[in-house]
């Protein structure tokens, strides 16, 4: 038996086999960028503020507004942490105010545009659910239809950038 691949160890057996041939073949990047040749221009902590709050503002009207949303240097891939959302409480004045961040690993300035959109999604959908479960997936396919499959593609791209791969055009 072979060891499951890092970023898709939680995928059935077949498409991990599947992802383990084309890598072997050395495709991983040709199956990355035929499916996804269109790279974000999203490069500062402003525009993904407002790229982020676009998103918010179409499909969750009645979420806290955003405090910050930033590009962190810190986010680790190794850490499986691509993105954070994040509640900070402040007290300010006789009040105690809850600040609403997200983060995004900045590895994903240079990313495809899709990957951020699903990456903006999964942190937007924890402002109105904190677990991962039915009812926050479903929150994620109401933003972003394609959400699973994005979520997977987005771990094949990490597996083949963490193996050292040149960009190239992506």
């Amino acid at each position: 038996m072979t060891a499951p691949l890092k970023y898709l160890q939680h995928y059935p057996a077949h498409l991990q086999d599947k992802i383990r041939q084309l890598q072997a073949q050395g495709q991983l990047g040709d199956y990355i960028s035929q499916r996804y040749p269109i790279l974000h221009s999203v490069q500062t902590d402003k525009a993904l503020y407002q790229y982020s709050n676009d998103i918010r503002q179409a499909f969750l009207r009645n979420a806290p507004l955003l405090d910050k949303v930033h590009y962190d240097n810190r986010l680790s891939l190794d850490h499986h942490a691509l993105g954070l959302n994040t509640a900070i409480s402040r007290v300010q004045g006789t009040k105690l105010k809850a600040k609403k961040e997200i983060r995004i690993a900045s590895f994903f300035k240079s990313s495809p545009a899709d990957f951020l959109r699903m990456i903006v999604v999964h942190e937007l959908a924890h402002l109105k659910e904190r677990q991962h479960d039915k009812a926050f997936y479903q929150l994620c396919l109401h933003m972003e239809p394609n959400y699973h499959q994005l979520e997977f593609d987005c771990r094949v791209y990490l597996l083949w950038k963490s193996s050292g791969a040149d960009l190239g055009g992506i």
